[in-house]
């Protein structure tokens, strides 16, 4: 095991703890299946990220994605023979975890493209929890929609069902389908999965393990079907001001779109902007990162730890 000592005292840590430099020369000498253009396209608004972060965070997390779906394999065809069963190997799961603005989902399209493009030719699917909000028009019927994206907004018995059912390895899964524009569930779209060889799964609360709204203890948790999960972190006032910053670009774009759910805010000026997003964070964002997401960081396999201009200074891993 590894030790750290502190004085005369040994200390203990669930954690493996990489710097930048120690966790890039994990993957020195391969080549990054990205360019520019590429890299645009999978950035979230607001997410500052460059070819070089690629290169020294997400990269040596994919190949060490990889390396743990390949012993999942190995570990699969074993059983199989000692079983004398032919079931098909079913989906290895990553969730991806973290506050609105940290970062996550891009973090979630580039672990998607990196291993998809690994050698293996692997197929790799995204699911992102937003698809299992309750409609507004529940939401509204039950006096919290001022809680989106809180524990309780979400059907979390359909999302279980859903990674119960991948987790199968039944063919044609559907996951509803979410628009940010609308602010709602589209109404009969559907993304099916369809037994891809991994399948991430980015949201907010995908790692709690905590009471449902009515006080009961659910028998089967989210984490219970995932193979690996990773939190994206950083301090609460940095992802604050990531907030207010992404709320500041969205006001000058998709908020000008009449059919925006938000266009109402497209019309404030900048200082009205900023105090209606730093009211936003502290009624709805801050709390629930405070009392529901930031305490799951724990439970998480890997924590990535950015700092305020948005790079990744320390990965954390679990040690095995």
């Amino acid at each position: 095991m590894c030790t750290v000592t502190a004085g005369t005292r040994t200390q203990y840590s669930p954690y493996a703890v990489f710097d930048r430099e120690s966790w890039r020369a994990l993957a020195s000498g391969s080549a990054l299946p990205l360019d520019e253009a590429g890299l645009r396209a999978l950035a979230s608004l607001g997410d500052r990220i460059d070819l070089g972060e690629v290169a020294t965070v997400y990269l040596p997390l994919a190949r060490l994605l990889a390396l743990h779906v390949a012993a999942s394999r190995r570990l699969w065809a074993a059983q199989s023979e000692f079983l004398g069963d032919t079931t098909a190997k079913v989906p290895f799961v990553i969730a991806v975890a973290g506050s609105v603005a940290v970062g996550k989902s891009t973090t979630a399209r580039l672990l998607q493209t990196l291993l998809a493009a690994g050698p293996d030719g692997l197929r790799v699917d995204l699911v992102t929890t937003d698809g299992f909000l309750y409609p507004n028009a529940v939401l509204e019927a039950r006096g919290i929609l001022d809680r989106k994206g809180f524990p309780e907004s979400y059907d979390r018995r359909r999302l279980v069902r859903f990674l119960a059912d991948v987790k199968s390895g039944r063919a044609q899964v559907d996951a509803p389908v979410y628009s940010h524009l609308s602010y709602d569930i589209v109404p009969d779209a559907r993304q099916v999965v369809d037994r891809p060889d991994i399948l991430v799964v980015e949201g907010l609360n995908v790692l709690q393990a905590g009471r449902r709204a009515d006080g009961t203890v659910p028998e089967v948790f989210l984490s219970d079907f995932f193979d690996f999960s990773v939190y994206v972190d950083a301090s609460e006032a940095d992802i604050r001001q990531w907030y207010v910053e992404r709320f500041l670009t969205l006001r000058r774009t998709a908020f000008s779109d009449e059919e925006a759910y938000f266009h109402r805010f497209a019309g404030l000026s900048d200082e009205q902007a900023q105090e209606t997003a730093l009211a936003i964070w502290a009624q709805v964002n801050g709390p629930n990162l405070r009392d529901n997401i930031a305490p799951t960081r724990s439970r998480a396999r890997l924590v990535l730890q950015k700092t305020g201009d948005h790079k990744v200074r320390r990965v954390l891993l679990r040690k095995l």
